[in-house]
C-alpha cells in the first residue's frame, strides 16, 4: 500500500491536483526513509504520531492541519487512517472524503470491525477496492453500500524499478551456488497470511527431482524462526535460503525463474505486478484478487491455497521446461502494460473524485 501511494499522487499531482500526503507513525517507529523517497518524487510528505488506537488528540491535530491547509478533499488508507483522518475531515468541515480499502485481513471478520467499517463506509462521498474480490468482501462483510464502492487495481509503471542486470550473478555469488540452477523467490513478510510454509513443503518433493534447485525467500517477520526450524526438519538448508528484509528486494526480482506467492488470502499483492515487469512467471494462490491478475496458464499459474502438492506439480513443470517459464513471463509484462499502468489508474481515481 505504501508503495502503491508513491506510484499514485505524483500521478494526481500530473493531473492539476495538489496532493500531499501525511503518514502516521508509532513513537517509536518513524519511516524517515519513506517520507524522504516522496519527497524525492516531488511529493509533499509529513509524519504525525499516533499513540494509540483511538487518538483524540490525533483527530483535532489533523482537523487543524485540515482547515490550515485549505484542502477540498480527504482521502485516507487503513483503518488508524481511515478513523482518524475521516473524523478529523469532517470535524474541519470538508464534505468530500474518500477512503480506499486494501484488505481483507482475518480481523475484518469480527463484529466489532465489521460494524466500525460499515460506519466508516457511510461517511464518505465514496470508496475505492483494489481487487473486485475485495469489493465483494466489504460488501459482503463490511455492510458497504454497493453503489459507493469502486474498483481500481494497482498501477505499476516498469520504467520505475531499477532491476539489477547482475541480480542472478550476485545472487548466486552470495549463496555459493550455480547460477544455472533453477531458483524460485518469494519476497513477502514473513506472516501466516503469506503461506510460506506450504511452499517449503512443496520443495520436500521438489529437491528429490532437481536436486540442484533452490528457494529463495526475501524479507522478514513473526514466523521467521518458526520457517526456519521447518527447514532443518526437512534437511532442507542446503536448498532454501533466508535473506531477511532488503531495502533493494525489487531490483533481486531478475535474479529468479519464478516468482511464488502462496497467500491465504490478498487484497491485491503489488509483488505480481513487481514480478511481470521483471518478465517472471508467477505461481500463486487462487484465492482473493490473485485471479484477477495471474491468467492461469499464459502469464504463470494459480494453485489452491495450502496446497504444497499443486505448488510442486506447478515448479515442476516450469524447472521442466524453463523456456515455457520465459514465455509466460514474456506474456506477463505485456499484461502487465496493457492492463495495470499507471495511467489506468490515475484516470479511474479522478473518476471517483469526480
Amino acid at each position: 500500500m505504501e508503495r502503491h501511494l508513491l506510484t499514485l499522487l505524483p500521478g494526481l499531482n500530473g493531473c492539476g491536483l495538489e496532493a500531499s500526503l501525511i503518514v502516521l507513525v508509532e513513537p517509536d517507529k518513524p519511516l524517515d526513509h519513506y517520507i524522504e523517497e516522496a519527497h524525492s518524487l516531488g511529493i509533499q510528505a509529513e509524519q504525525m504520531v499516533i499513540n494509540r488506537h483511538l487518538d483524540l488528540e490525533l483527530i483535532n491535530q489533523l482537523a487543524h492541519k485540515f482547515r490550515e491547509s485549505g484542502c477540498d478533499a480527504v482521502h485516507t488508507h487503513l483503518i488508524h487512517a481511515d478513523l482518524h483522518g475521516i473524523r478529523a475531515a469532517k470535524q474541519a468541515g470538508i464534505a468530500r472524503v474518500f477512503f480506499t480499502a486494501h484488505n481483507d485481513d482475518g480481523f475484518r471478520h469480527r463484529l466489532p470491525i465489521r460494524l466500525l467499517q460499515g460506519w466508516l463506509w457511510r461517511q464518505v462521498e465514496a470508496g475505492i477496492t483494489i481487487s473486485e474480490a475485495l469489493r465483494q468482501f466489504v460488501i459482503k462483510v463490511e455492510f458497504a453500500p454497493p453503489t459507493r464502492v469502486h474498483t481500481i487495481h494497482y498501477g505499476l509503471d516498469p520504467a520505475t524499478i531499477a532491476f539489477d542486470p547482475n541480480a542472478r550473478e550476485a545472487l548466486c555469488a552470495e549463496l555459493g551456488i550455480n547460477r544455472h540452477a533453477p531458483i524460485a523467490g518469494s519476497v513477502c513478510r514473513l506472516t501466516g497470511q503469506k503461506g510460506i510454509t506450504y511452499a517449503i513443503a512443496a520443495f520436500q518433493e521438489i529437491v528429490q527431482r532437481f536436486p540442484n534447485t533452490h528457494y529463495v525467500i526475501v524479507g522478514d517477520g513473526p514466523l521467521r524462526e518458526h520457517l526456519q526450524t521447518q527447514v532443518v526438519q526437512s534437511s532442507l538448508q542446503q536448498h532454501v535460503h533466508f535473506l531477511g528484509w532488503r531495502e533493494s528486494a525489487r531490483a533481486m526480482l531478475p535474479a529468479f525463474d519464478v516468482l511464488l506467492m502462496p497467500s491465504l488470502w490478498e487484497g491485491f499483492g503489488l509483488v505480481l505486478l513487481e514480478a511481470m515487469a521483471a518478465r517472471l512467471p508467477v505461481i500463486a494462490s487462487k484465492v482473493s484478487a490473485m485471479p484477477e491478475i495471474v491468467v492461469d496458464g499464459q502469464t504463470g499459474y494459480l494453485v489452491p491455497p495450502a496446497d504444497s502438492a499443486a505448488l510442486a506439480e506447478r515448479l515442476t513443470e516450469l524447472f521442466s521446461n524453463r523456456e515455457f517459464g520465459q514465455a509466460l513471463g514474456a506474456a506477463g509484462r505485456q499484461r502487465l502494460e496493457r492492463d495495470f499502468s499507471v495511467p489506468r489508474m490515475v484516470e479511474g481515481t479522478l473518476k471517483v473524485y469526480a
